[in-house]
């Protein structure tokens, strides 16, 4: 079954049936003011920070039938009630259409006569949600009155669901009337409206727009949420109870209040707070009628005030909002112009082109904060771990955002080099996150620190300014008595991050896992140690070594060439188990991720992250490879352990919570899955790594939606494995380290558009029947028109085949493009064997 379609040409998602079996959604601005779309016009919307910035309420768990945070009513002169949305009236509609864009969301919809087009964004560097709404009528000529709806949370939302008396006691609505003029008018009124509160109206009775301003009690000199329009209104509502009537029976199917000639005009001082607006409107045959509503949030220490009128009347002006619309085009298309390529798989041209490089942008915003499944409650914040991985995932489209968030991460890492492990993007306050919960474990996770690292590395080959290492900042503590933060350049953090893990070792010589290493819900007693942590250890160690000698740091660059062969030798004597590598070590000794183990014998990340530490020699990669190929790879996607628990053990910790087959207990996370594809084209199988690559893209299960559930044009978190009845059901899509890290294993080490601190190293790793590909690339300012040519004619490791490269016309030495003139060149890559040379 089918539930859409992609548009390339237009890169977009679209929807062409409302019965989906989950919510999909889309995201729309960003952490400054933002939030998601769902595709029954439901919106989640906060400013700031989700925990403490909440605006609409949305609970995912209700039903999707249930009006979630924003709703449009139709009523006609018959008094029937139709949404444009199909939810929340629940009528079937003629068709249906809701476009996923970049940053919008588009619904095209037909109710027998009526066709419905509305646009829905935030325009950027505002605080405010536009719903541009367009009627056009195919029959005769109808009246018709139109409601947004806005159900509103306390901006603490957890508040919202657990505070049950206090928060309507503090909620409240107050309504401002403007006149509708020359200044701010963006449409010539149809007829004379009664204005909110008045008792009559007269044909010259000046018509008034109403912004409904919601506020907390305690943020009534501050912040204010409000709903407006650019259309005069006849009444509004603001109680939760007066509009749906529930007391009598009234549901947000059939709110009783719509069923009235106006609403009530009254203002609520406190209740379960919604924002209702009603307009009349004539909609004349084949002349479309456009209602703008605005959903925003305003600093407004005075909301009478001439200033907050202003902005208010901004986008009551159709130009406003179609300039902004058009902005909002052109930085996406910008912001994708980097890179883009084409292969012979469809479905990777899709998501490296549109789909992929947007969820990296999507997720290094919102990190893990705001989703259908990351709900924003109390005080998550971003995560160290996850925003450094997701930042690599940017450096190509956005270097500066890159650069102000690696920044900012070094900040959360203690004088010791260990670091925090997730933070408020706000006030830059940290915590140890779940290790709190367990004082008697390490609290500190052992590899937040390492990540850092990699995210500074990834820049650095991508720009090529290595002074960022010289720029100076600070960690985190307290400042001295004068106010001011110690700091450091951030060579001096990389060193003490590394020196760290080189003194945190147990008693085998392996890094301490601290409360957990990636795989958080392992919480092992203090003392075990971590395989997976000696493999990131070792990478990481390979970018110092790299930006140390770049930077003339010869004795930096030889120590930890030492520590590089130590950890090495430690991991090939201590973690091997015969055909794979454990994965850790517990306190008493006990060795987990072996054969000899009842349970989880084989994890693929020790696997993977060994092998890209080039900690594994040739013949043992093979074995552990294979490993993963015949135990762990399904045709979904590859298990991050096997075989799954089968039942609670408090000694192992979270992951035994889960039945087989789900999440980190054997399920397919698919965060692991393309360090699988990297450690694969490191030992040069291209194939395999390609089809790794094909088993998880979403867009291949675009007509497997009964099964899959989860949108196809993003990256789920994680799909259950085989040992689980459901398999192949995806769930947590959007916000996940999946994004940037398949992103990374197409782009750099399949397609091997490979930036080095020199230049651009071309060194494509493909599979035997791809003939070749052809792409543009911007690299240090300079575009590059690159066609690649393969003639080997079979499956090759990069030892077996020679590049040969031109540029522009001109053969180089090597394959390495440098010199960086701002201008444009053809590059030429013909791939032989060098048996053939």
């Amino acid at each position: 079954m089918t539930y859409g379609h992609f548009h390339d040409q237009s890169k977009e998602y679209r929807i062409t049936r409302p019965d989906l079996p989950m919510k999909w959604t889309n995201y729309v601005g960003g952490l400054s003011f933002g939030g998601f779309l769902d595709h029954t016009g439901g919106a989640q919307v906060c400013m700031e920070d989700p925990a403490v910035g909440r605006i609409t309420k949305y609970i995912p768990q209700m039903p999707d039938s249930d009006l979630k945070g924003f709703g449009i009513y139709i009523k006609d002169a018959n008094g029937r009630l139709i949404s444009p949305f199909q939810v929340p009236c629940g009528h079937p509609l003629d068709h249906f259409t809701c476009r996923v864009g970049l940053g919008y969301s588009i619904w095209e919809t037909t109710y027998k006569e009526l066709d419905f087009t509305i646009r829905a964004f935030v325009p950027k560097g505002s605080s405010v949600l536009l719903y541009d709404m367009t009627i056009t009528n195919g029959g005769e000529d109808q009246t018709l009155d139109v409601y947004p709806v806005v159900e509103y949370s306390h901006f603490e939302a957890l508040k919202q669901l657990t505070n049950a008396d206090w928060v309507p006691q503090t909620m409240g609505t107050r309504a401002v009337t403007s006149p509708i003029g020359k200044k701010t008018g963006s449409h010539t009124p149809t007829r004379s409206h009664r204005g909110p509160g008045e008792e009559g109206s007269t044909s010259d009775q000046q018509e008034v727009y109403t912004t409904l301003f919601q506020q907390a009690w305690m943020q009534r000199q501050s912040h204010a949420n409000y709903l407006t329009s650019n259309r005069p209104a006849l009444s509004f509502e603001t109680d939760r109870q007066r509009f749906l009537g529930d007391h009598r029976g009234g549901t947000w199917q059939k709110p009783l209040g719509l069923l009235e000639e106006t609403l009530s005009n009254q203002e609520s001082l406190r209740g379960n707070s919604v924002g209702v607006v009603q307009h009349r409107l004539v909609v004349k045959k084949g002349r479309p009628e456009r209602i703008i509503f605005q959903v925003g949030r305003l600093e407004a220490g005075d909301i009478h005030s001439p200033e907050i009128q202003d902005q208010v009347d901004y986008f009551r002006q159709e130009a406003h909002v179609d300039q902004a619309f058009d902005r909002l085009l052109d930085q996406w298309d910008s912001h994708l112009s980097p890179l883009q390529v084409q292969t012979p798989s469809a479905s990777l041209d899709s998501m490296v082109n549109v789909h992929n490089p947007r969820q990296c942008w999507i997720t290094f915003n919102w990190s893990r904060y705001l989703s259908l499944n990351q709900l924003g409650y109390g005080a998550r914040g971003l995560g160290v771990r996850d925003t450094a991985q997701d930042t690599m995932g940017i450096v190509v489209q956005q270097p500066q955002a890159a650069k102000e968030k690696i920044m900012e991460l070094w900040t959360m890492q203690r004088t010791d080099g260990s670091s925090y492990h997730q933070y408020n993007p706000k006030t830059l306050e940290a915590t140890e996150g779940d290790a709190r919960e367990m004082p008697d474990r390490p609290q500190y996770y052992g590899d937040d620190h390492l990540w850092p690292i990699l995210a500074t590395a990834s820049l650095i080959r991508e720009t090529g300014h290595l002074d960022l290492l010289g720029e100076e900042v600070s960690f985190y503590h307290e400042p001295d008595h004068r106010g001011h933060r110690e700091v450091f350049t951030v060579l001096e953090h990389i060193r003490r991050a590394l020196a760290f893990t080189h003194d945190q070792v147990g008693a085998d010589g392996l890094p301490l896992l601290g409360f957990a290493d990636w795989n958080d819900p392992v919480n092992l007693p203090t003392g075990a140690q971590s395989v997976m942590l000696a493999g990131l250890y070792g990478k990481a160690l390979l970018e110092a070594i790299e930006l140390a000698k770049a930077a003339g740091e010869v004795d930096l660059a030889n120590l930890w060439t030492g520590w590089h062969g130590e950890m090495k030798e430690t991991v090939n004597s201590v973690a091997w188990d015969g055909q794979w590598y454990i994965r850790y070590i517990d306190a008493d000794g006990t060795r987990l991720g072996s054969q000899s183990n009842p349970d989880s014998q084989l994890y693929i990340n020790a696997q993977s992250w060994l092998i890209m530490a080039g900690f594994v020699a040739e013949d043992r990669s093979d074995l552990a490879l294979a490993a993963i190929e015949e135990h762990m790879a399904t045709d979904w996607g590859i298990k991050l352990s096997y075989p799954s628990f089968n039942g609670f053990d408090p000694s192992k910790g979270g992951i035994t919570t889960y039945p087989p087959g789900a999440k980190e207990n054997g399920g397919i996370f698919l965060h692991a899955n393309p360090w699988v594809m990297i450690a694969e084209t490191l030992q040069g199988a291209s194939d395999r790594a390609m089809d790794y690559y094909d088993r998880i893209n979403p867009v291949a299960r675009n007509g497997q939606i009964e099964k899959f559930e989860s949108p196809p044009y993003v990256y789920p978190q994680n799909i259950l494995g085989d040992e689980h009845p459901q398999h192949g059901l995806a769930r947590n899509a959007w916000l996940t380290g999946t994004a940037s890290w398949c992103y990374q294993a197409a782009v750099q080490h399949i397609l091997g558009l490979h930036p080095e601190i020199e230049g651009l190293r071309l060194q494509p790793v493909l599979p035997e029947h791809w003939p070749g590909y052809t792409c543009t690339r911007v690299f240090r300012g300079t575009t590059f028109h690159i066609n690649v040519t393969n003639q080997t004619g079979q499956a090759y490791s990069l030892g077996q085949v020679g590049f040969d490269v031109t540029v522009d016309g001109l053969t180089q030495e090597d394959n390495l493009l440098t010199g960086f003139d701002g201008q444009d060149h053809d590059v030429t890559v013909t791939i032989k064997n060098r048996v053939s040379l």
